[in-house]
């Protein structure tokens, strides 16, 4: 579900994007790269799901591991969505951290249209997790989704603050695509040990 509604978000005025210059490379393909900067966190989720005792690990329990690998992925394409979407219809552009008006594209700018599209693309795949049994309820939802509504912000803000500045080669879009999905596994997972 994640890579067909990311792709098919992706595939939004390509060919306007493309123009920009702002369009996804490989004409939107995915490729290895982006597979571990947006699966890493899941699959660790998932497996830790699966290896933990009836008692927990560390007070974490088995379903909010799967919380947490809902939320990761959520949190990918909760960010998949503002891009996209931002970058598409986006009528005006802001950095996160200052609130400049900047071109479409620029790491760390966000937009009235790619926030609410974020808010929405990160509510997709709780309730689709609720629809076939990995989450438990609506509660469950809503961690997930407001989870992966703040890291998708906090992804920004790394992007305005580290990727691309000098001493941060190592920040690739990749690399913040894990913090990204750590963040929102985290926050889930935090306040699925607190609210259920």
């Amino acid at each position: 579900m994640y890579l067909a509604l990311g792709s098919a978000v992706t595939k939004v005025k390509f060919a306007e994007k493309e123009k920009m210059g702002i369009a996804q490379g490989r004409g939107g393909r995915r490729g290895p790269e982006n597979v571990w900067g947006s699966a890493a966190t899941g699959l660790l989720c998932a497996i830790s799901s699966t290896r933990v005792s009836s008692t927990g690990f560390r007070g974490i329990s088995s379903s909010l591991f799967v919380l947490g690998y809902v939320s990761s992925l959520a949190t990918k394409l909760a960010d998949t969505f503002a891009s996209e979407i931002g970058q598409a219809y986006g009528q005006t552009t802001f950095l996160i951290t200052t609130f400049e008006r900047v071109k479409p594209g620029t790491e760390g700018a966000i937009s009235l249209e790619g926030t609410l599209a974020a808010l929405f693309g990160g509510s997709l795949l709780p309730l689709y997790a609720l629809c076939i049994g990995l989450l438990p309820n609506f509660s469950s939802v809503g961690i997930a989704t407001v989870a992966a509504f703040l890291a998708t912000n906090a992804e920004s803000l790394i992007g305005a603050t580290l990727q691309g500045k000098k001493g941060f080669n190592w920040m690739t879009n990749e690399v913040v695509n894990f913090f990204n999905t750590v963040i929102g596994a985290g926050i889930a997972i935090f306040s699925g040990m607190v609210l259920l």
